[in-house]
This record gives C-alpha cells, structure tokens and sequence, in this order.
C-alpha cells in the first residue's frame, strides 16, 4: 500500500463517529408497569401484551431446585 492511500487518525475517527451503540429500547408493562425489552415477555410478571405466557411458578421452582443441588455439590 502506498504512503498517499492512506487514511488519517481523524479521518478513520469520524467515520467510526457512526458505529457506537445505541441503548436497548425498553417499553413499561401494561400489568406491573416495570420496564422491559421489546418484543418480549416481562421478566416480573410473565406476560406479553397483558397476556400470561409465561409460568414464573415453574420457572421460580426449577431456580431453586437447581440452586439446591449447586449448594449440595459444593459442600
């Protein structure tokens, strides 16, 4: 590559400008009002647009179950 191909700093800089990354959108849950990704189930409640789909009693269970046996196999 020749010397007058060459990009400089700033050059390379303010083309990268555009590159950075945007925070994650969020939208208030219609049942608890707690903040959540779009286009997902609220992680505290378990619905989507006011609709239950996910069971967090199933979900809360396993999480302890496996919390139990991780305790187990550590002592």
């Amino acid at each position: 590559m020749v010397v007058r191909m060459r990009h400089t700093r700033a050059h390379t800089a303010n083309r990268r400008s555009h590159h950075a990354l945007e925070g994650a959108r969020l939208s208030k849950c219609v049942k608890c009002s707690e903040l959540h990704l779009r286009h997902q189930a609220c992680t505290n409640c378990g619905t989507y647009r006011g609709k239950p789909v996910l069971s967090l009693v199933k979900t809360i269970a396993k999480t302890e179950k496996r919390l139990a046996t991780k305790g187990k196999a550590a002592k």
